[in-house]
């Protein structure tokens, strides 16, 4: 049986979940209000998708590129699907417009799923007469490559509907997690924002330059958080597991709690020390660069994982 998914908004985020859905084998319509972003966008995927090929994270990349068309209104996009993915502004105003469009004209037991990181989908679905449908399927940049979606509804949002969610993108290859309850910037960037502010707090005070905070990372945290999570971390960190772990380290931590960077490390003169620190200049081609580096090695990183074993 065919499937279908409507891409509403086909920007960075849209385009990879496109990639994401045709490599899957469903038919992929697009749909976005910006003309040249829309007119590039099959091109583009197509180009992703044979990036995922040389790296055997698509099996036949021209096949899925075929499924992904362009439709002529948000109506033709809608029609018939089983899934909606909306990528428009982080906007709230702009989001209640598109998806009261959306529950307007999708078929009613079609999923309309969010990929915002910072709206929760209480502030724009909760005057839709569909609201038991609307969740927020938040994607890690970028999608194609980091498999991580945290599903989050409203208070009215449908069980089934989160439960639906969750399957269909495990079907796709992402890896789903449920975050039972709204709460700003759900889990991924709340635990982002915990190292990036204490990062900020190192650098800005001088206990480290920023570029060994980044080995510190990379080199180090980020090797182990590449297939293990914090609570799998601790968990080998003392003989007796995590019980043993909390009993002999807590203490510490609870130190480090006590005084965690606030707010100020995002204000001037923190700020600007941090960004003195940094000894690179941004530009252009500098970021295309580096966006391309990052997703050869995502690339590379998520075939040895695909390789392994264990999934879980």
């Amino acid at each position: 049986m065919e499937r279908h998914v409507a891409i509403v908004g086909v920007g960075l985020i849209g385009r990879a979940w496109a990639a994401i859905f045709a490599r899957a084998g469903w038919n992929v319509r697009l749909t976005e209000t910006h003309e040249p972003t829309l007119a590039a966008a099959p091109s583009l995927i197509r180009d992703e998708l044979h990036a995922l090929a040389r790296h055997g994270l698509a099996a036949d990349p021209d096949g899925a590129a075929a499924r992904v068309s362009i439709a002529a209104s948000v109506a033709d996009a809608v029609r018939g699907v089983e899934f909606v993915q909306e990528n428009g502004p982080e906007n709230v105003d702009q989001k209640i417009r598109i998806f009261a469009e959306l529950d307007r004209l999708a078929p009613p037991d079609a999923l309309l799923v969010s990929s915002t990181s910072a709206i929760i989908a209480s502030r724009f679905t909760e005057m839709l007469p569909g609201r038991a449908r609307c969740l927020v399927g938040h994607p890690v940049n970028p999608p194609h490559l980091v498999p991580l979606v945290e599903l989050c509804g409203a208070p009215w949002t449908a069980p089934e509907s989160v439960a639906r969610a969750r399957k269909i993108y495990r079907e796709i290859g992402q890896v789903p997690v449920t975050v039972n309850r709204e709460i700003n910037g759900f889990v991924l960037n709340r635990l982002q924002g915990a190292l990036l502010a204490e990062a900020f707090r190192l650098v800005g005070e001088g206990y480290i330059s920023a570029e060994d905070l980044d080995h510190t990372v990379k080199d180090g945290l980020g090797l182990r958080w590449s297939f293990l999570g914090p609570f799998e971390t601790i968990e080998l960190n003392a003989p007796g597991g995590i019980p043993d772990y909390c009993a002999r380290y807590t203490g510490f931590y609870k130190e480090l709690a006590s005084a965690s960077a606030g707010p100020e490390v995002y204000q001037s003169p923190n700020v600007d020390r941090v960004i003195a620190a940094w000894p690179e200049q941004p530009s252009p081609e500098r970021i295309a660069a580096l966006t391309q580096r990052r997703n050869e090695r995502l690339a590379a990183l998520a075939a040895h994982k695909a390789a392994q074993p264990d999934k879980s």
